[in-house]
């Protein structure tokens, strides 16, 4: 079992809090091992009796009746309920399959999941822990429909840190696995890498693709393939519905409308399959409304979807480290500083604005810096920002990490990754 400690943490920090503690994350990326299994091992570890911890997985069939939130509801009170002096957990996994109901007996009134956990929820002697795998049915809803009562936690496929906790041996050589396979738990069983390929396959066209046009009712699943092939093929560049309509426009020959392709990509950010990277303005403090940059969550999933064939380290690298920073907990955005230089007003791009509360730094993304030229179009951005803020520049091709004569630190990736460097 891959040990997910960062997130485990969370999860014995936050309980009894008096909030529910809602774990979310893509398909597959290890929520419900983190809760069923590491979580569920610590408590029985501290003393908890098995018989504490009720356990709902809502993706097996034996619990499909607890679908009906009610039925739920009930279930559970009726065991907290008559051993007041008992304390117990809840375990409730993917909670996005519950179904909205009409409770006949009190008025004919909708009810939904959020309302029964929100009943659960008074009980003191019951803490609450869901699972769920779409932002459209728990994210964007936590903060009203939990009322401000509720926790999140959200779990992301294996970091490279963690991904070389388990296998170990040569740096370099886990790190070029890590960016071809990415960190999906299950692809690290498997020994034999046409079934890596085969597995990944799998996962994206009969879970997620599947998930994603059946929840959302997709009338055109051939233009949401499209779309997940086009962002694909253009992480860390630059886009917008327009751009990835006229594209797909040009690909089928009839007209596909920006608005389609930026509901459909709402819903695919909603899946939690990818990432959308907002631009900001550093010496503005504004964000841009278009375009933005789209990262996938897992770089194996990115490269399955266009067959392994584009395989582009220098963007791979970019999207492994957005996703390490959000998983650090950072608020990232694409930083955007003005160079007047030459009489030309030009946009100059600093890869990622980092915050962490109200502290601040700006990371650049360069494979390799081997001659003068690259050198100074990769830190020419970083110099403009003429600010106090550390300036730091992720590197493959460097053996030590050291700051030059401007200041801006220069990080190898690896160490970067294995959290071997302080940011803040």
């Amino acid at each position: 079992m891959i040990n997910r400690d960062l997130y485990l943490q969370k999860l014995i920090h936050n309980m009894w809090n008096g909030e529910i503690k809602v774990i979310t994350g893509i398909r597959r990326c290890g929520k419900s091992v983190l809760l069923f299994d590491l979580f569920y091992n610590y408590l029985l570890e501290k003393g908890t009796n098995d018989e504490n911890i009720i356990k709902i997985e809502l993706d097996q069939r034996r619990y499909y009746k607890y679908r009906n939130p009610i039925t739920l509801c009930e279930y559970v009170e009726s065991i907290v309920l008559e051993n007041k002096n008992e304390k117990f957990y809840l375990f409730v996994d993917e909670v996005q399959l519950t179904k909205k109901v009409t409770d006949h007996e009190n008025g004919d009134i909708d009810v939904t999941i959020y309302d029964m956990l929100n009943e659960l929820k008074a009980y003191k002697n019951l803490d609450v822990y869901v699972t769920g795998s779409n932002s459209k049915g728990l994210s964007n809803d936590i903060a009203t429909e939990f009322r401000g009562r509720a926790t999140q936690i959200h779990v992301f496929p294996m970091s490279f840190e963690e991904y070389y906790s388990f296998i170990g041996g040569d740096e370099r050589k886990a790190l070029d696995s890590y960016m071809l396979y990415g960190g999906m738990p299950r692809v690290l069983t498997i020994a034999d890498e046409t079934e890596k390929k085969e597995y990944l396959a799998s996962l994206y066209s009969e879970l997620y693709v599947k998930d994603i046009v059946e929840r959302n009712r997709i009338e055109r699943e051939d233009i949401l393939n499209d779309i997940l092939n086009f962002l694909a093929s253009q992480i860390g560049s630059l886009t917008n519905p327009t751009n990835i309509a006229n594209s797909i426009t040009g690909i089928k020959n009839e007209k596909i409308t920006a608005s389609m392709v930026s509901n459909y990509v709402k819903h695919i950010i909603d899946s939690f399959l990818i990432s959308e990277a907002k631009r900001f303005d550093v010496k503005g403090k504004t964000y841009f409304k278009y375009p933005y940059k789209y990262y996938y969550t897992d770089i194996g999933l990115r490269n399955v979807r266009l067959n392994f064939r584009q395989y582009d380290p220098g963007h791979i690298m970019e999207n492994i480290i957005y996703n390490d920073l959000l998983r650090r907990g950072y608020n990232v955005d694409v930083g955007v500083i003005s160079d007047r230089t030459g009489g030309k007003n030009l946009q100059r791009e600093i890869d990622f604005v980092v915050n962490q509360a109200d502290k601040k730094i700006y990371i650049q993304s360069a494979l390799r810096m081997d001659n003068e030229e690259k050198e100074t179009s990769e830190l020419a951005s970083l110099m403009l920002a003429k600010d106090f803020f550390k300036k730091v520049v992720v590197r493959m091709d460097i053996s030590h990490n050291y700051y030059d004569d401007d200041g801006i630190f220069h990080c190898n990736l690896i160490d970067f990754l294995l959290g071997k460097v302080e940011l803040f």
